[in-house]
Parts: C-alpha cells; sequence; structure tokens
C-alpha cells in the first residue's frame, strides 16, 4: 500500500498516492466484495490533488527527496544494512502490537491505529476467499515494514520507507508520480542506468530487479530470510503492494517473467482490498486473534529476527 504520512522533524514530508477514479466496472471483486464509493470520511479514496490540495507542497516536497536519493548505491546500502536482521528479535503478533500505537494521522481514507487497516484488509479478503488462509495472513502482516519509521529500527526518514516504489538501476517511468524530480537523482543522466533495460534484461524477472527502499522490500527480506512457508504469491504482494506503475500504470511488464505474471493476478485482487476495505467499522481484536495466531503458526517461527 502506498502510505500518507505527515512528519513533523526536518525530513518533514506527505506521500501522495495517485488519485484514480473509480470503474464502475469494478465495483464488485471477484469474490463478490463491493467497493465503496467513498472513504469513511465521504471523500475519494486517494484523493488528494483536490480535496487536500494544501497539502499538494508537502507531497512534492517528499518525492523530491525521494526521487533524488533513491538511487542504485542508496538500495544497495539499505538491502546490505537491514539483511543483517540484526535489531529486534519477535513475533509476527508483537510487530502488529508495535503497529498498533502508530496513527497515519495524514492518510485521507482512516486515521485509526494502523493494525485496524491490516485486520480490515485481512477480514475483507477472508469473507470472500475464505479457503486462501496464506492470503489472509498476507493481508494481516504487508505493511509490517513500515516499523522501519521507529528508532528501534533505524529511524528512517519518510522518503526511504513509504511512497509508490519503482526499479532502480533502469529508466524511471514517467507515470510514476512527480517524475520531474528524478533529475536530481545521481542515475538519471548515468548511460548505464537510463535506458529502458538499464542493468536488466528481457524478462529477467522481478526478483532480479532492485526496487526502491522501503517497508514492502523490508518486509519481504524479513519473511523470506526467517523461511516462511507462504507462497510465492504471498512474497510477490508483500513486496510490490506499492508499486503502482506496474499494476495500475501497467509499467515495466517488460522485466515481468512467467511467474511475475501468474503472482500479479493476486496483487490486483490483494489492492483493492488494501484500498478499499477501510472504514470506520472497529475490528474486535480479540475475537479474531487467534485464528490470525494460528495462521501465523502454520507460516511462520515463533521468533522472527527483523
Amino acid at each position: 500500500m502506498t502510505i500518507l504520512i505527515e512528519q513533523s522533524d526536518h525530513f518533514g514530508a506527505e506521500v501522495e498516492a495517485k488519485t484514480e477514479p473509480i470503474n464502475e466496472r469494478e465495483l464488485v471483486l471477484d469474490g463478490g466484495f463491493l467497493i465503496p464509493q467513498t472513504n469513511s470520511f465521504g471523500h475519494m479514496f486517494r484523493a488528494y490533488n483536490d480535496a487536500v490540495s494544501e497539502r499538494r507542497e508537502g507531497v512534492e516536497n517528499f518525492y523530491r527527496k525521494n526521487h533524488t536519493y533513491q538511487s542504485v548505491d542508496f538500495v544497495k546500502k539499505m538491502r546490505e544494512e537491514y539483511a543483517k536482521l540484526n535489531r529486534v528479535e519477535m513475533s509476527i503478533w508483537e510487530c502488529c502490537e508495535l503497529l498498533n500505537e502508530v496513527v497515519d494521522e495524514s492518510d485521507p481514507d482512516l486515521d485509526e491505529p494502523q493494525i485496524e487497516h491490516l485486520l480490515q484488509t485481512a477480514e475483507a479478503i477472508r469473507r470472500d476467499y475464505p479457503d486462501e488462509d496464506w492470503l489472509h495472513l498476507t493481508g494481516l502482516i504487508h505493511d509490517l515494514g513500515k516499523v522501519l519509521n521507529l528508532p528501534s529500527f533505524g529511524g528512517l526518514p519518510q522518503w526511504a520507507v513509504v511512497g509508490d516504489t519503482f526499479p532502480v538501476g533502469c529508466r524511471f517511468d514517467e507515470s510514476i508520480v512527480h517524475h520531474k524530480y528524478f533529475k536530481e537523482n545521481p542515475d538519471y543522466n548515468n548511460p548505464a542506468y537510463n535506458t529502458k533495460y538499464g542493468i536488466y534484461s528481457e524478462r529477467c524477472g522481478l526478483n532480479n530487479v532492485m526496487m526502491s527502499w522501503g517497508h514492502d522490500d523490508y518486509m519481504y527480506l524479513v519473511a523470506k530470510e526467517n523461511s516462511t512457508t507462504l507462497p510465492s504469491a504471498a512474497l510477490f504482494i508483500i513486496r510490490y503492494h506499492s508499486f503502482y506503475a506496474l499494476h495500475r500504470e501497467g509499467a515495466y511488464k517488460h522485466l515481468l517473467n512467467d511467474e511475475d505474471v501468474e503472482n500479479l493476478k493476486w496483487l490486483h485482487i490483494f489492492n483493492k482490498y488494501d484500498l478499499y476495505s477501510k472504514s470506520k467499522v472497529r475490528i474486535d481484536v480479540e475475537r479474531v486473534k487467534p485464528y490470525y495466531l494460528s495462521l501465523i503458526e502454520k507460516y511462520f517461527p515463533a521468533k522472527l529476527k527483523w
């Protein structure tokens, strides 16, 4: 999910998600989930440009930093640093509770603790896909990588944690929001990185592509290195749910291999639940907790290295 978070320190920024009108033909998902026309505040989902136009300066400031600093060298540095998984040891549910104290105050669709969004996503999927328990758990954990914001996880600035993600090491597609700020990126004029394929090749597979660093790639890394038994589609969703240039705009498909193409189908399903399941209806955490604890036990070790 692309997240909008207001930051009060010197990194101060807000993260924009592009607005797309709801397609009437897509109001009902495959499983029967009815997409609401408005969010819990009566506005269009992800409607930043009109409803909250006063945030535009902060949004652009965020993407100016994000697009300037998210380079090949930066991503390599972050991957190397966080691959150590030496910051915290805790369970998946403990991480969920850690996020319970985080309220995304500038998310236009929800002002509840983050665990509310995780459970709303998971429960909406569970109702429509009751036999796909791996997808229920994916809904619960997909945003846990946002712990990167917390001091014990490095306290990374917002531009290194949230926002739409994109490949580095090849040309920045023009569908990426605020594309103009890539001109300040050191990779922009590097002939090794500024062509359609850059350092990649046709159908090389997204697993071989470096994405801009953030909560998506971090949670993927945590799950994979802690030997989760979730299927590849789940890991794909976790890693690329903020890759809107791909799953919303259709860019970068020349890099997909056959497995990516299949997994993208699940990401399209997941994204609608991720985006449209937000509401002011609270989830009874204690009621659903035993079910999700059983899924965590099924797909993850008791304690994970983060």
